[in-house]
């Protein structure tokens, strides 16, 4: 297997599917097999979920709210997308806990670094909820701090897309797709992978980032099988 710890990213907006909020239940049981999948196969594996399918806090603030406020929200969606993620996991036969950077108890335990990673040696899939707690960084951000902190290999990055493209792929259909590049690149051609912050922590850490499209059905497995899927960013 190529990678034995990985921290997976998915944005909220993929857990709606075609709704334009909310969960779909298809999608997210097909992540949890996936995820459920490669543990079997034995990965362990740290979630970080984004929480834009219920609600983001920069739209927030175009509406209105103040921006602690509304990043506040932001990260309240995100422990009920992972609550989800944990009961599908569970209900398809994983073992799952949710983690919450601030104390949210019964929904999920305190985040500490260690706990997590004695989690993750006994197999228990560790969803990483609340961003980093604070206002004013992504889920992005909060997935690459955590993927520092508990010792992932490799940062993978969950889209509808299949992996960097020179232009949107969804806008420009022969734009093209990046097998591999490299940070310095990624930054010198303005490609869009996640805010700077995240990424500027991936590349200060060594950490690749392999983006890919989870919305395939095997991806993430074959991916972890060495096959390339997507595309990778490292040093």
């Amino acid at each position: 297997m190529k990678y034995s710890r990985i921290l997976l990213k998915l944005s909220g907006e993929s857990l709606s599917g075609e709704r334009e909020y909310g969960i779909d239940y298809k999608i997210l049981d097909d992540y949890a097999s996936q995820v459920i999948e490669v543990v079997k196969m034995g990965c362990e594996v740290a979630v970080v979920l984004g929480g834009g399918n219920i609600f983001r806090g920069l739209q927030g603030v175009k509406s209105g709210f103040d921006r602690v406020k509304g990043d506040q929200m932001g990260m309240l969606a995100t422990v009920i997308n992972s609550i989800a993620l944990e009961s599908s996991i569970s209900r398809l036969g994983g073992k799952a806990k949710v983690f919450t950077s601030i104390r949210m108890e019964p929904f999920g335990e305190l985040y500490d670094r260690d706990k997590v990673t004695t989690a993750l040696k006994s197999g228990t899939i560790c969803i990483l909820s609340g961003g980093t707690g604070n206002p004013f960084f992504t889920t992005d951000t909060a997935a690459a701090l955590r993927a520092v902190e508990t010792g992932a290999e490799v940062l993978l990055k969950g889209t509808r897309v299949d992996g960097v493209f020179s232009d949107d792929p969804e806008k420009v259909p022969d734009a093209l797709r990046y097998t591999s590049v490299t940070f310095g690149e990624v930054i010198d051609k303005r490609l869009k992978v996640m805010d700077l912050t995240a990424f500027t922590m991936c590349r200060e850490n060594n950490l690749p980032i392999v983006v890919f499209n989870m919305n395939k059905k095997g991806n993430l497995v074959r991916l972890l099988k060495g096959e390339e899927i997507g595309t990778l960013i490292s040093n």
